[in-house]
C-alpha cells in the first residue's frame, strides 16, 4: 500500500520539522476546540470551522470480535489441531503479569491513568522533542493504540483498506483521537487496558501478551518476569524492528530501554533494573502450528473436519463466512477421534509404506469406523501432509469421497475412491442370502465360461441383461474350479463360486444392496450419492470406485446386523462467546434384514480361519474380506469386530491401473500382490496395538434356516499361494528377490482369459474378466 505522509511534512528536514510542529500544534487547537472550549464557536469563523470539522468525525467506536483461534480436538480432549488467522489468546487484566502492565505504561504511556484518551501534555512534549532533536518521541496514548488496533482489526474483517501508523494523515489521527476520547467515557481504565493487551500484535500471527508470552517464553502472561516483560513491552513499537528473532541485538537495546523507563518512573528499583540488564534474551521459542499442516495428530482427519465445517451452512450462510468462523472465530471442535488408535493406525502404516522408503505414487490409508455410531475413530495415511510438491507429501485424503454427498460444491478433498475388487463380494452373498437362499447351497464352481448370449436376470435392464461378450472367470493360481458351498467360495474367495451365484440372482440386486449399506461412488459430482455403475461383468467386482470410508461404511451394516450409520466426525461445536452450533445428529437406518447380516459375518468369519485372511487372526473374534483389483494396483483388507470395523488399503494413487509389483513398499519389492499380504498384515498389526481396547463379541449366528444343511469342515489348509504373508514391516528385499513376478505365475491375468477387460475391481482371489480374484 503506498504511504499517504505528504512530502511537505517529511521530518527528516528541519523544515519538515518546524512544520510539523505548527500543523499538529494547529490540530491540538482544533482539538481543544472541540473538546475543551466549545464556547469558542461564538468567537469567529476559524474556530467555528474546526469545531464543525471535528463534530463531523465519527464518535463511537465500531468493534467486532477478536479473532480468536479454533481448536479441533479428539474425544478426549487432546489437541489435534488449532485453526487460526491470528494467534490470540484472550485474558483478563489480572491473567497479566504486574511487570508487563508496568513495562507498557512505563514505555507507552506513562500517564494513562490521569489523562481522558488524548494526553495533549505529552502531544507537546513529542512536538518540542521531534523538532528539536533526532529522537522520535510518538504521542499516542494506549487507549488511541488500542483505538487504532481496533479499526485495523475491523477493517480487516470487513475487507475494506487498512492504514497503518506511518500512512495516516491529520485526518486519521484526528478521528483516532475522538474515538479515544469517546472509549474513555465508555470503557473504564482497566477494561481498556485488558482490550490492549488482547489486540495488540507482538510478531507475524502472535497478538495479545498471552500468545506472546507462550510464543517467546512459554509461560503464561501472569509468570511473565521483569526482563521478558520488558522485552515484550519492546516488541510492540516495532515487531519486526525489535523483532528478538530477526533482530537481536536491537531488541535487547530496546529491552534495555524499557528497564531504564522502569527505573525512571519508580516502577522497579534500582537492583531490579541491574539484575534484569545482566540477563540475556533467553528465549523459549514455542511456536503455535497454525492449521492443519502442523496439526498435532491426524492432519488428514483434520483437513475432513474442516471441510465439513466449510460445507456446512449451520456455520454461515456463506463459505467466506464459514471460512471467517473457523479461522477466527475460536470454535471449540469437539471430534470422534480416538487417539489412542489414531496412533496405533498410523504406526502401522508408517511400519507399511513410510514415504522415506516407499515409492512415491504407492499410497496406504486406515480408518476405522464404530458399527452401530458411524463415529470415525482413526483416519491414517501414508503421505506427509503438505502443500510443498515432493516425493512422499500430498494433502489429498485417500480415505473420503471427492464431494460430500457427490455435492460438487462441498468438496472434501478426497481422492474418490479405489476398485473395491473382492471386498465387494459380501453384499453378493447378502443378496443371496435375502433372496432366502442359504449359505450351505453348492454350486457348480467349475464352470468356467459364460458364451456370448448369456442371459442374466437384471431388474434395472429392463429384466435381462445379455452378455456380448465371452465371460472366463479365473479363481486364484487358475485352480479350485470345484462344486463347493456358498459359505466356502467366500471364504476362499472363489471366483467360479461368485459368479454361480450371480447366475441365480437379479444382477442389480446386490448392487442395490451394497448401495443400501453405505458403498457408494466415491468419484461422483451429480449432485447426490451415486450407486457404484452395473457394468456387468464387473458388477461382482463393484462397477467404479469406492472410497475407504464408504467400504467401511458397508462392512459395518455387517458387524451392526443390517443397521447402517452415516459416518460423523463432529461430536460438538462451540463459539468462544458460548455459542453451541448445531452438528449432524447420528443417523443410522435399518437397511438389511439382521439375519442376513449375521449369515454375512458368519462367512466372513471364515474367511479368517480357512480362508485368505488365516494368517491375520488376532486372538479374538473377527470377520474379514481382502481384495485385488485385476492389475495388482489396488488391494483391500476389511477387518471388523462387533466393535470396531477398518478398512486397509493399499494402492497406486497417481496411476489406477499401474501394477504396484515392481514398486518399492517399505523398503521391498513384492513379487506377489494381493490384499493378504500387505494391506492385511498392517491391519494386523494395528489390531495388535490396541488389544483389548475395542469390543470384539462373539458374533451372533444365523438362523439354522438361513445356514442349511450342514456347515463343511473347516478347510485344512488355505488355497495354495505363491508367498507367505509377513507382517510388515520387512528389512528391504534382497537384490534377487526385487523383480518382477514371473511369467505364469498365480496372480491371475485380469484379463478374464476372454473377458471384456472392464473387471472393475478383480481381486487376487482368482480373478475373471468380471475382474477380481484376491486371496
Amino acid at each position: 500500500m503506498a504511504a499517504r505522509n505528504s512530502p511537505f511534512f517529511d521530518t527528516a528536514t528541519t523544515l519538515g520539522k518546524l512544520v510539523a510542529f505548527f500543523g499538529i500544534s494547529a490540530l491540538c487547537g482544533v482539538l481543544a476546540a472541540g473538546l475543551l472550549v466549545p464556547v469558542a464557536a461564538a468567537a469567529g469563523t476559524a474556530a467555528s470551522g474546526s469545531i464543525e470539522f471535528f463534530d463531523e468525525l465519527p464518535s463511537e467506536l465500531e468493534r467486532g470480535s477478536l479473532a480468536t483461534p479454533s481448536k479441533i480436538l479428539a474425544n478426549d480432549g487432546s489437541l489435534i489441531a488449532t485453526v487460526y488467522e491470528e494467534n490470540r489468546q484472550p485474558v483478563a487484566l489480572d491473567q497479566v503479569s504486574p511487570h508487563m502492565v508496568d513495562a507498557i505504561l512505563a514505555i507507552e504511556d506513562d500517564r494513562y491513568y490521569e489523562h481522558g484518551g488524548v494526553d495533549l501534555q505529552g502531544i507537546v512534549s513529542a512536538l518540542v522533542s521531534n523538532a528539536t532533536s533526532d529522537n522520535q518521541r510518538g504521542a499516542s496514548t494506549i487507549t488511541q493504540q488500542y483505538v487504532n488496533n481496533v479499526i485495523i482489526d475491523t477493517n480487516r474483517q470487513n475487507d475494506k483498506e487498512v492504514v497503518f501508523s506511518g500512512d495516516k494523515d491529520y485526518g486519521d489521527k484526528l478521528r483516532e483521537m475522538k474515538l479515544a476520547i469517546a472509549v474513555e467515557k465508555e470503557l473504564s481504565k482497566d477494561e481498556i487496558l485488558e482490550g490492549y493487551f488482547n489486540i495488540v500484535p507482538f510478531s507475524g500471527t502472535t497478538y495479545g501478551v498471552q500468545a506472546a508470552a507462550r510464543y517467546f517464553y512459554n509461560v503464561d502472561a501472569k509468570d511473565l518476569n521483569i526482563a521478558q516483560s520488558a522485552l515484550l513491552a519492546g516488541v510492540v513499537n516495532g515487531t519486526t524492528y525489535f523483532s528478538p528473532e530477526l533482530n537481536p541485538d536491537r531488541s535487547l537495546e530496546r529491552r534495555n530501554l524499557v528497564l531504564q523507563r522502569m527505573l525512571d518512573t519508580g516502577r522497579i528499583t534500582q537492583e531490579e533494573h541491574d539484575a534484569a540488564v545482566a540477563t540475556g534474551l533467553d528465549l523459549q521459542l514455542t511456536p503455535v502450528s497454525s492449521n492443519c499442516v502442523g496439526a498435532a495428530q491426524a492432519p488428514y482427519f483434520c483437513d475432513y473436519v474442516t471441510r465439513l465445517v466449510l460445507n456446512d451452512d449451520s456455520f454461515g450462510a456463506t463459505e467466506e463466512d464459514r471460512n471467517k468462523l473457523l479461522r477466527r472465530g475460536g470454535l471449540t471442535i469437539k471430534t470422534t477421534l480416538d487417539p489412542a488408535f489414531q496412533a496405533a493406525a498410523q504406526t502401522a502404516v508408517n511400519e507399511t509404506a513410510n514415504p522415506d522408503t516407499t515409492d512415491a505414487e504407492i499410497g496406504h490409508s486406515m480408518i476405522s469406523l464404530e458399527p452401530g455410531t458411524g463415529k470415525i475413530l482413526t483416519m491414517a495415511q501414508n503421505t506427509r501432509y503438505t502443500p510443498e510438491l515432493a516425493d512422499g507429501n500430498s494433502v489429498q485424503n485417500f480415505n473420503v469421497d471427492s464431494y460430500q454427498n457427490g455435492d460438487p460444491n462441498k468438496p472434501l478433498n478426497g481422492l474418490g475412491g479405489f476398485q473395491p475388487g473382492s471386498t465387494y463380494k459380501p453384499f453378493t452373498v447378502a443378496a443371496w442370502l435375502d433372496s432366502g437362499k442359504t449359505l450351505n447351497t453348492t454350486l457348480n464352481g467349475s464352470k468356467r465360461t459364460y458364451p456370448v448370449g448369456t442371459r442374466w436376470n437384471a431388474s434395472c435392464f429392463g429384466g435381462a441383461y445379455v452378455s456380448t461378450t465371452e465371460w472366463t472367470p479365473i479363481n486364484y493360481g487358475d485352480t479350485n474350479y470345484k462344486t463347493t458351498t456358498v459359505l466356502d467360495g467366500l471364504a476362499n474367495s472363489l471366483n467360479t463360486i461368485t459368479l454361480a451365484e450371480t447366475r441365480e440372482l437379479d444382477l442389480c440386486k446386490f448392487q442395490e444392496m451394497a448401495f443400501a449399506a453405505g458403498v457408494h461412488n466415491g468419484k461422483g459430482s451429480s449432485g447426490e450419492t451415486e450407486m457404484l455403475e452395473i457394468n456387468p461383468p464387473s458388477t461382482f467386482g463393484g462397477g467404479g470406485d469406492a472410497s475407504p470410508m464408504s467400504m467401511a461404511t458397508g462392512f459395518a451394516t455387517f458387524a451392526a446386523e443390517g443397521l447402517k450409520c452415516e459416518p460423523i466426525a463432529l461430536e460438538s461445536v462451540t463459539g468462544a462467546d458460548g455459542t453451541e452450533y448445531r452438528v449432524p445428529p447420528q443417523s443410522c437406518e435399518q437397511v438389511m434384514r439382521k439375519e442376513v447380516a449375521q449369515g454375512v459375518n458368519m462367512a466372513t468369519q471364515r474367511v479368517m480361519t480357512n480362508g485368505s485372511g488365516i494368517n491375520l487372526q488376532v486372538g479374538v473374534p473377527t470377520a474379514g474380506k481382502t481384495g485385488t483389483n485385476d492389475t495388482r494396483s489396488q488391494t483391500w483388507f476389511m477387518g471388523y469386530s462387533t466393535g470396531m470395523v477398518t478398512a486397509s488399503w493399499i494402492g497406486n494413487w497417481k496411476a489406477n491401473a499401474s501394477t504396484m509389483s515392481d514398486k518399492l513398499i517399505g523398503g521391498r519389492i513384492y513379487p506377489e500382490i494381493d490384499g493378504s499380504l500387505i494391506a492385511g498384515p498392517s491391519w494386523k498389526n494395528y489390531i495388535q496395538r490396541i488389544a483389548g481396547q475395542y469390543e470384539a463379541k462373539a458374533f451372533a449366528n444365523p438362523p439354522a434356516s438361513m445356514v442349511g444343511g450342514t456347515t463343511p469342515p473347516r478347510a485344512s489348509t488355505p488355497p495354495p499361494r505363491a508367498n507367505t504373508p509377513v507382517p510388515p514391516p520387512s528389512p528391504p528385499a534382497s537384490p534377487a528377490a526385487e523383480q518382477k513376478p514371473p511369467a505364469g505365475d498365480n496372480n491371475g491375468d485380469g484379463d478374464g482369459n476372454g473377458g471384456d477387460g472392464n473387471g472393475n475391481g478383480g481381486d487376487k482371489e482368482g480373478e475373471d474378466g468380471g475382474g477380481d480374484g484376491d486371496n
